[in-house]
């Protein structure tokens, strides 16, 4: 296959998969990657294949693709290519919650600076580090590496990268618990989208939506959050999003228990977690098992709660997610205060204090904890943050 049916066919596959048509995409992909003799035609139809891969939540055959790409880059002997490559292996090991892998390779990527695709990438590789970070629940760095990721945004006038960053840091502030700043942040995205949003990708919109919906839960607007969570689920059922789809149960479920309807809760966890497990999530599972042990901590089911600790704590450990052992740990003490073993509830206790310490989470003006309840912060220049009051 030559370098001009090579472009028209990577072209074809592009038009299949905007129209939904995923399957077909893949199909004329694969037949490139299989016929191609160009290097440059390779690489940009394994790219191709990349995104369609992450999009669909099939993360193991996103890095497979990544890894092949990267010796394509090498072939090549360009490093515009290899800094792609690595940010494509930094994405892939981000989605499959390698969030140490991940972070060493955005490094390699700000390593190989001097490239032109380097200086356009940065913001990406910035918020892939900033989401790794925020997985390692390294709360400092990961502000650090979103209003880098920002700054970039900004100065590239890069609308699509700066709605992306805005979702990352309603995250952010949804886990530390300023709940404003969780709704302001995907509220500024979702204006992205209506104001530069006509020709992207309607993933955008959903992304957005979800996080609108997370927050609103969170202050206790449940209609509004039921209303964002629909769109966003829509949009996923669309395009066969399984991420969101299982991002977007997740949420039905929290609304469900924050109704105290634990009936209906239940199953929405459990279609989440299926989905979560397919994808290998494993950062999601932990979400998913923490609302299971609050749905049965509110049927005083104490030994079913602690049972789905008991998973979660190992999914949490394996990720080095101090921030859900540390939730996990709460969930522990108030068990064993109810059941009256001393002994485990200190053990817990220690535990819950030793994660604090570790997370670097209290108020450098007021002593305080951050995180315990919904406050409002207040982020220096240098990225550290304490209490507005």
């Amino acid at each position: 296959m030559g370098q001009d049916q090579t472009k028209q066919q990577i072209e074809k596959g592009l038009h299949l998969y905007q129209s939904n048509q995923t399957e077909k995409a893949l199909r004329v992909w694969m037949r490139v990657l299989e016929k191609s003799a160009d290097p440059a035609g390779r690489f940009r139809v394994l790219g191709c294949l990349i995104t369609a891969h992450a999009e669909m939540g099939r993360y193991k055959d996103m890095l497979k693709f990544a890894v092949v790409q990267i010796d394509t880059a090498r072939e090549l002997e360009d490093p515009d290519y290899l800094t792609e490559s690595y940010l494509n292996l930094a994405r892939s090991n981000e989605k499959l919650c390698e969030f140490q892998k991940t972070i060493s390779y955005c490094k390699t990527c700000l390593n190989m600076q001097g490239t032109t695709v380097s200086l356009q990438l940065n913001g990406q590789v910035s918020l892939s580090m900033g989401n790794a970070f925020l997985g390692l629940s390294i709360f400092q760095k990961a502000l650090e590496c979103f209003e880098k990721a920002l700054r970039y945004a900004h100065n590239n006038d890069d609308k699509m990268l700066e709605c992306r960053v805005c979702c990352s840091l309603g995250n952010f502030y949804a886990q530390i618990k300023d709940y404003e700043k969780a709704l302001f942040f995907p509220c500024k995205a979702a204006e992205l989208v209506n104001d530069y949003g006509k020709g992207w990708s309607l993933k955008y919109r959903a992304m957005s939506q979800y996080h609108m919906a997370v927050a609103y839960r969170q202050l206790g607007r449940l209609a509004d959050a039921m209303d964002c969570c629909e769109e966003s689920m829509k949009i996923a059922l669309q395009h066969g999003d399984r991420p969101l789809q299982a991002l977007c149960l997740l949420c039905f479920a929290d609304i469900h228990r924050s109704r105290k309807d634990v009936q209906t809760a239940i199953p929405r966890y459990d279609s989440s977690l299926s989905i979560m497990t397919e994808i290998g999530n494993r950062l999601g599972l932990v979400q998913v098992l923490l609302g299971v042990t609050k749905c049965w901590m509110i049927q005083k089911e104490l030994d079913k709660a602690l049972e789905s600790i008991e998973k979660a704590q190992e999914l949490a450990e394996g990720l080095g997610n101090k921030l859900g052992l540390l939730k996990l740990h709460c969930l522990c003490e108030r068990i064993y205060r109810t059941k009256g073993q001393q002994r485990e509830l200190r053990d817990h206790v220690v535990k819950f204090h030793e994660c604090v310490e570790e997370m670097e989470l209290y108020c450098g003006m007021c002593g305080e904890s951050i995180g315990e309840k919904n406050n409002q912060l207040q982020a220096l220049p240098c990225s550290h943050f304490f209490h507005l009051k």
